[in-house]
């Protein structure tokens, strides 16, 4: 007997075959019906957020659920802005469905076309943070791809609002298949959905490390994202200080609870004695916990304007806080500060501090990460931020897609080749005809 759970995910499978041919006027119209549907319904929003956060508040006392799961929760007027203007952004990048990359011809009259096309039927299963809908809808409607979402329990009210706002304004555009979008939403869907591979293309977890490994470790659907988000600020000894203030504050303080935020500071035994004092004050003010190797320890401890210091453990540079916490360790080399990168971070998000262009290079050419900043915050790293209207996620990957992963990363493509009756057998033997492999300045869509 086929489940439920089944049923939704072979419509939207069935679904994704006619959204992969719709073209991108209507697809358009629809992502301006989605941003005009959350303006007109941002009080219902709100209304069933404050639901979810009532909830939530409870089971952070009860220590069922962290405060990073909790602020990434909220949904208000601002939060709102960012989803409109998100979706707007998508409707001003190109279609990229039915590009053509590249175009050669095997011999007169048989030519081949690389053309870009969406990857199927995407499963998105993510925790809080309920403005992962209108993101994850916005760029998988305009690549073609059908959506499965499963959110987490902690924000089933504004995940059912904002879904059914948003579909309900996809359904005024005639051509656009209602099923294409399915909404998943008890706790034992998850295990249902991890085990449609026969359906389902490809998996995009956003959540804690822990949530995104067990995504990783109970499918065999590919699955792209990361599972943790260790990122790393080095302080070079020849940085600019006012520079390393700002970009180290806030690549921490600004949003902590955010897989772009740095978890440990790296600072050039150099200038550290110059450098941490009153970086350590800022951190202070904001309330920041500060965790220390021996040296930084050693030119903190004593200082008045400190509260919170203590010694760090092997354990805290394996750590992702997503909170006020930070590592801070001295190192003798930017080769050091690399090595340590390399082998304690999660190939994230991390940034160099420095004046020195060879140091900038060298950094930028060694540190194995997705996203590698320059003298710029962390947090930077983020589709929209990027230019790419949105994103799905921040992908670790070293395949297909990697770092904030926006339409690029939700189309694959498909060879198309045209010709007129030719066969292998007239290209073997000893009067076989000669591949020309002549490359052509044309698009697909522009020869039928």
């Amino acid at each position: 007997m086929v489940s439920e759970i089944e049923n939704k995910v072979r419509s939207a499978k069935k679904s994704s075959v006619k959204l992969a041919s719709i073209d991108t006027d209507t697809k358009n119209r629809a992502l301006e019906a989605m941003a005009e549907a959350l303006d007109i319904h941002r009080s219902f929003i709100i209304q069933e957020n404050s639901k979810d956060q009532e909830d939530a508040k409870k089971l952070m006392e009860e220590g069922k659920l962290s405060k990073a799961l909790v602020e990434r929760l909220k949904v208000d007027n601002n939060k709102i802005d960012g989803m409109i203007e998100g979706i707007k952004d998508v409707i001003q990048l190109n279609d990229p469905v039915g590009d053509t990359l590249n175009s050669i011809e095997l011999d007169e009259g048989l030519e081949l076309y690389q053309v870009s096309c969406p990857i199927g039927v995407i499963g998105v299963i993510f925790e809080s943070r309920p403005d992962v809908v209108p993101q994850v809808m916005s760029l998988c409607l305009k690549s073609g791809n059908a959506t499965i979402f499963k959110g987490g329990s902690e924000a089933s009210h504004s995940n059912r609002a904002i879904f059914d706002v948003l579909t309900d304004a996809i359904k005024h555009t005639e051509t656009v298949p209602e099923d294409a979008f399915q909404l998943m939403e008890t706790r034992e869907e998850v295990m249902d959905v991890l085990k449609q591979d026969q359906y389902i293309d490809l998996l995009i977890p956003r959540g804690s490390n822990t949530f995104v490994k067990f995504i990783q470790d109970n499918t065999r659907i590919p699955v792209l994202g990361h599972s943790d988000g260790i990122c790393h600020a080095f302080v070079d000894s020849k940085a600019n200080l006012d520079t390393a203030y700002d970009v180290c504050y806030d690549s921490k303080v600004q949003y902590p609870a955010v897989c772009n935020a740095i978890e440990t500071l790296l600072v050039h035994t150099d200038i550290a004695d110059d450098f941490l004092p009153y970086m350590a004050d800022m951190y202070n003010k904001a309330g920041v916990k500060l965790c220390c190797d021996e040296e930084s320890y050693e030119i903190l401890e004593n200082l008045d304007t400190i509260n919170e210091i203590y010694r760090a453990t092997e354990e805290d540079w394996r750590t992702e806080y997503n909170d006020l916490i930070l590592s801070i360790k001295v190192v003798d080399s930017i080769d050091n500060a690399v090595d340590h990168i390399n082998n304690y971070g999660s190939h994230h998000t991390d940034v160099i501090i420095t004046n020195d262009k060879d140091n900038k290079k060298l950094f930028s050419s060694l540190v194995d990460s997705s996203s590698v900043m320059i003298d710029a915050s962390t947090r930077f790293a983020d589709g929209f931020r990027y230019g790419k209207g949105a994103e799905v996620g921040i992908s670790t990957n070293k395949i297909h897609a990697r770092g904030p992963v926006g339409m690029e990363g939700l189309v694959i493509y498909k060879y198309i080749l045209i010709g007129n009756g030719q066969k292998v057998d007239d290209y073997t033997g000893q009067n076989a005809r000669k591949f020309t492999h002549n490359n052509l300045d044309k698009r697909y869509r522009d020869v039928l």
